[in-house]
């Protein structure tokens, strides 16, 4: 099953776009973040024609998750637990029912959380520590668990071209390094740093100061796997090419692949 993420930043503007890159690549089940559009806006249609059920979790202008699988969809969620009054659409979840057999899904866009001396970092704290509480229930159910998205997290020095222009921003803030890193310890493995884990393998790259051009990025997109999936990860893939692409996305896919 190869199931990729990807924040397309804005379905309806680059649909031709990424839907030639579904057709070159065909993934089973695909996590969207920053579809910025609402529900009844999202183009089903053109999805369904590719075989794709589409669950959405949209928001006008703004934000806004969606799971699109070749395989029956069930069970959705449509955000995190305990945070009724947050109406900002980042996180949708769903089980895909494959002959192989289940897994859940979920597709996540954190907080940018900038800048740091705001309400928008204690936000993003906040909604981080949320994931990790619902983290937890979800790996206690002992399933293939796969949690993909735009976690606009630099995790590491060596996931973006120069860590000093970083020094004061929310992405490599060490309070969101640190919540990364508890998540990631109630169980859960990184889908780059099992298979891959080379350094500068960037997955967003800013439209401004020629960043793409000069090789300015920072690796930002993560697909996080339950031990059950882990244990069948084959491989993991950075669609770089994605970025060259007519009116691309400033970020570019992360596919993993497993054999269930």
């Amino acid at each position: 099953m190869k199931i990729a993420s990807w924040n397309v930043n804005s379905v309806r503007t680059r649909l031709p776009t990424i839907l030639q890159w579904f057709e070159e690549t065909g993934p089973d089940v695909a996590c969207l973040q920053e579809i910025k559009c609402q529900d009844e806006q999202f183009p089903n249609e053109a999805f369904a024609g590719l075989g794709y059920t589409c669950a959405v979790h949209g928001q006008k202008s703004y934000n806004g998750v969606a799971i699109l699988s070749k395989h029956p969809i069930s069970d959705v969620r449509r955000g995190l637990p305990s945070s009724p009054d947050d109406d900002h659409a980042r996180y949708i979840e769903a089980l895909i029912t494959a002959d192989s057999g289940p897994v859940r899904v979920a597709s996540i866009y954190l907080p940018n959380g900038n800048p740091i001396d705001t309400d928008k970092f204690t936000y993003k704290l906040g909604w981080m520590a949320r994931l990790q509480s619902h983290a937890k229930d979800l790996l206690a159910k002992e399933e293939k668990l796969v949690l993909a998205g735009d976690y606009n997290v630099i995790y590491r020095d060596a996931d973006c071209w120069d860590p000093s222009v970083w020094t004061n921003d929310a992405l490599y803030a060490k309070e969101v390094r640190d919540a990364f890193a508890a998540l990631m310890w109630e169980g859960l493995t990184d889908a780059w740093l099992a298979k891959d884990g080379r350094e500068h393998h960037y997955t967003f790259w800013d439209y401004q100061r020629g960043a793409w051009a000069r090789g300015h990025g920072i690796h930002i997109d993560h697909i996080l796997l339950s031990s059950q999936a882990a244990d069948v990860l084959q491989g993991v893939q950075i669609h770089k090419e994605a970025r060259a692409m007519e009116k691309p996305s400033d970020h570019v896919p992360v596919m993993v692949e497993l054999d269930t």
